[in-house]
C-alpha cells in the first residue's frame, strides 16, 4: 500500500474510532451523559492529555473497561496515523532526492548535447523537435511548473534554477555541450545568458530568441551565432502559406509525421574523414544510408551548391545538407567520422 493510501486509510480509521468512542461513552454513560460530554471524553482520551474523567465512572465498571480498551485502541490508531504521515513525507522527499541524483548523473554523462534555457511555449516546440530527432538535451528553467509541463512531452532532463547563473550552466554540462538555445521571456535575459554561455564555452553554438529586432545586433555582438525573431518567422510562415501552399504542406507533413521522422539535416566533414577527397558518386550516400543529398556548403564559406553534380568532390570542412531520418543522420555522422 502506498503512503498516500495509508494516510487515507488512517483518516478513515480515525473517524471510525472517534465515532465509536462517542457512541460508547453515550451508551454506557446513560442519560447523565450528553452528546457534548461523550465527544469531550472521546477527544481527551484520543489525545491522551490526562484531564481525568468528566463524570465519575467508579460506579460504572462497564464504562471503565470500555475506556481502558478504548485507550489502547486510540494509541494504536495514533501510532498508525503518525507512521503513515511520516512515511508519506519521507518517501516523497526520498523519491525527490533519488530522482534529482539520478538526473544529475544522467546529465554528467552527456557530451555534445544541447541546453535549452526556458520553458515557455517556444521551448516546448524546441523540446518536441529534439525528442523527435533523438538529440540529447537538458532544459534549464527556474519554474518548477514549466518544467513539469515539459516533462509531459517525454523523458526530459532538467535543472530547476536560474539559467543566467554560471554554476547552473555548469551543472547542465555547458563545457561539454554542442549548443545552447536561449528562449527566455525577455531579450535582456537572453542577452545575459548569451554573454555567460560564451564566457564558459567559447566554442559553443548559441541561438537566442530576440523579440525586438533592435536587440539582434547586440546579441550577436555578445556572442550569439544566430538570433531568431518569432514575429519574423511567423510573418514568413503566413506569406509562405499564401504564395507557396504546396511547399508549406510538404514541410508540415515532414514535421508532423509520427511513424517516420524525416528532417532536413546536416553533417560536417572533419579533417581526415574517409569521405574527404572523394566524389559524391563514389560516396553513394543514398545507397549507403538512404539519405537524400540536397546541397553542399563548402568549408569556410556561406555559399551552398544546391543539387551538386555526382562528379563534385567532397572536401574536409564541407557541410552536407540532406533529407533523412534520425537513423540516417546517425549513420552518416559515423561514416563521416571514419578515417
Amino acid at each position: 500500500m502506498g503512503a498516500r493510501n495509508r494516510i487515507l486509510t488512517s483518516l478513515t480509521i480515525f473517524a471510525v474510532v472517534f465515532g465509536l468512542g462517542v457512541a460508547g461513552f453515550k451508551v454506557l454513560g446513560g442519560r447523565a451523559w450528553s452528546i457534548l460530554d461523550s465527544v469531550y471524553m472521546t477527544a481527551i482520551t484520543i489525545a491522551t492529555v490526562g484531564y481525568g474523567e468528566i463524570r465519575d465512572l467508579s460506579a460504572n465498571p462497564a464504562a471503565r473497561i470500555f475506556t481502558t480498551v478504548y485507550i489502547f485502541l486510540c494509541l494504536g490508531t495514533i501510532a498508525y496515523a503518525v507512521s503513515s504521515i511520516t512515511a508519506f513525507v519521507v518517501e516523497g522527499e526520498l523519491r525527490n532526492i533519488l530522482g534529482r541524483r539520478k538526473m544529475e548523473k544522467a546529465i554528467a554523462r552527456l557530451s555534445g548535447h544541447y541546453i535549452v534555457c526556458g520553458g515557455d511555449e517556444t521551448a516546448q516546440t524546441i523540446v518536441r523537435e529534439l525528442i523527435a530527432t533523438r538529440k540529447p538535451f537538458v532544459v534549464v528553467d527556474a519554474s518548477a511548473e514549466r518544467l513539469a509541463r515539459l516533462k509531459d512531452l517525454g523523458d526530459v532532463l532538467s535543472v530547476e534554477a536560474d539559467p543566467s547563473d554560471d554554476e547552473v550552466l555548469r551543472r547542465a554540462g555547458i563545457e561539454r555541450a554542442k549548443g545552447i538555445i536561449c528562449s527566455l521571456p525577455t531579450d535582456e535575459a537572453n542577452l545575459f545568458v548569451t554573454v555567460t554561455a560564451r564566457g564558459l564555452n567559447p566554442g559553443l553554438r548559441i541561438v537566442a530568441k530576440g523579440t525586438d529586432v533592435k536587440s539582434h545586433p547586440k546579441m550577436k555582438k555578445a556572442g550569439a551565432d544566430a538570433v531568431i525573431s518569432p514575429t519574423f518567422i511567423g510573418g514568413m510562415r503566413m506569406v509562405s502559406e499564401m504564395i507557396r501552399p504546396a511547399v508549406t504542406t510538404f514541410l508540415d507533413l515532414m514535421l508532423r509525421e509520427r511513424e517516420r521522422v524525416l528532417r532536413f539535416d546536416e553533417v560536417a566533414i572533419p579533417a581526415g574523414s574517409r569521405l574527404a577527397g572523394r566524389t559524391i558518386a563514389e560516396v553513394s550516400l543514398e545507397i549507403r544510408t538512404g539519405a537524400l543529398l540536397v546541397a553542399v556548403r563548402r568549408g569556410g564559406s556561406k555559399e551552398f551548391a544546391f543539387n551538386p553534380p555526382q562528379t563534385s568532390e567532397i572536401a574536409a570542412g564541407d557541410v552536407l545538407v540532406f533529407i533523412g531520418t534520425p537513423e540516417m543522420a546517425a549513420e552518416l555522422e559515423q561514416l563521416a567520422a571514419q578515417a
